[in-house]
């Protein structure tokens, strides 16, 4: 309840209160895509195709005759899924890696920090395309290229703040109890440790939207006839003197989608000070 509480407060300023409500209008069209979307999104309509925005296609159709509006409600399905699912796997291995790395030192240590920053070295582009191509394209391949893309900001910021706590008197008093290391890691430090990663957790899902997007662009993510915002505008691009409409909107709805939730973010910095707390790490 407490943490309801502090997401209230949060949404009550205005870049909260804007940033929340389009993430919660982004969040219900891809939880109630079916019943919120007007048409059927892999229905084709070839007399109807590329017709402009009008009172019966509000968003126009694509050149297929599909209506644009339905595929981009159930694109957003597609990116928040992958996007989420994608940091949230980054984010369990990150932390529980940053963890052991911090706690245990030594060679562990060492090993983990080699692997992480020879990673970081590598855009998460760069890191997902070698990925995808050992893999293969699809929805599962590239949630998984973007868990491991992202891996390594997880793993070095959950490391950061345990070190910096396990000092600490109550984790020493803990240890000198008889606990386990177990007990410490996940009982005492990481949960101390969890708000600075779950608000970088939160502004990396913008940087997966996009990224998720690119791919898809590319063709490499969800196939057809499954739509994806990425995807979209990559069939928008071959008629953007005829139809622009086609790569507009999707392209549209990734930046209201990324702005909000990194205006959002923001606001839960602000909130949580986190920007002072990590200058003392």
């Amino acid at each position: 309840m407490s943490a309801l509480r502090f997401l209230w407060g949060v949404a009550r300023t205005p870049r909260g209160a804007v940033s929340a409500a389009v993430l919660v209008l982004v969040i219900l069209c891809a939880l109630f895509a079916p019943w919120l979307a007007p048409y059927d999104y892999a229905i084709q309509n070839l007399p109807g195709a590329n017709t402009s925005p009008n009172a019966a296609h509000w968003m126009g159709t694509d050149e297929f005759g599909r209506d644009l509006m339905s595929r981009i409600i159930h694109g957003a399905r597609t990116s928040l899924s992958v996007a989420i699912t994608a940091i949230g796997i980054s984010v369990v291995a990150g932390m529980t890696l940053g963890a052991m790395a911090g706690y245990f030192g030594g060679i562990f240590d060492r090993v983990v920090t080699a692997v992480v920053d020879l990673t970081w070295s590598f855009p998460e582009i760069l890191i997902a395309l070698l990925l995808i191509a050992i893999i293969g394209t699809g929805t599962e391949s590239i949630i998984i290229a973007i868990a491991i893309a992202y891996l390594a900001q997880f793993t070095r910021l959950t490391r950061a703040q345990v070190m910096a706590l396990r000092s600490e008197t109550y984790v020493e008093a803990t240890v000198n109890l008889g606990a386990g290391h177990a007990h410490v890691i996940f009982r005492h430090l990481l949960p101390n440790a969890i708000t600075p990663v779950i608000v970088a957790g939160m502004l990396a899902t913008g940087d997966a939207i996009i990224l998720e997007a690119t791919l898809g662009f590319f063709g490499l993510g969800a196939q057809p006839p499954t739509p994806s915002w990425g995807a979209m505008m990559s069939s928008g691009t071959a008629q953007i003197f005829i139809a622009p409409w086609i790569i507009l909107f999707p392209g549209a709805a990734i930046a209201v989608t990324v702005i909000a939730i990194n205006l959002f973010g923001d606001a839960l910095i602000d909130a949580l000070d986190i920007r002072n707390r990590l200058r003392e790490v």
